[in-house]
């Protein structure tokens, strides 16, 4: 994973995160515009991480938090690049995040259908709640 960067979106990276997502993430969310991912990236700057190799962006997921809980939303990988250890990366990248901001609970949004994201959390260590429909892990 030497050759993984993982670093924080900037303005400048809201077209390329929507056209990574049309193409990457499981879904739309009603907040995937400029608008919305600009919003996000002025209110927490930190929160939207972004993994590329060789200057190419490979994944994402947002690390929000609102300072009682932690959520991890859009976490994706270009379908081309699964399956090489960069969502576990992205991950560790947003829980060092979180306890730096002194999180001590991530809520995982996942997708009902989604069962091979089902199997990515679990590994990561999640449990589902199933009486939320969610994903958690302590930290």
């Amino acid at each position: 994973m030497s050759d993984l960067h993982i670093r924080c979106a900037a303005l400048s990276d809201i077209d390329t995160v929507l056209r990574f997502w049309r193409e990457a993430a499981e879904g739309k969310s009603i907040t995937d515009d400029h608008d919305g991912v600009a919003r996000l990236i002025t209110t927490d700057p930190g929160a939207l991480l972004l993994a590329e190799r060789d200057g190419l962006l490979t994944g994402t997921v947002i690390a929000g938090f609102d300072g009682w809980r932690c959520s991890a939303y859009r976490l994706a990988v270009h379908p081309d690049h699964r399956r090489q250890g960069i969502a576990t990366a992205l991950m560790e990248a947003a829980e060092q995040r979180f306890v730096a901001l002194g999180g001590r609970r991530i809520d995982a949004m996942v997708l009902e259908v989604n069962e091979q994201a089902h199997h990515t959390w679990a590994s990561a260590g999640y449990h589902r709640e199933d009486h939320w429909r969610r994903w958690v892990k302590s930290l």
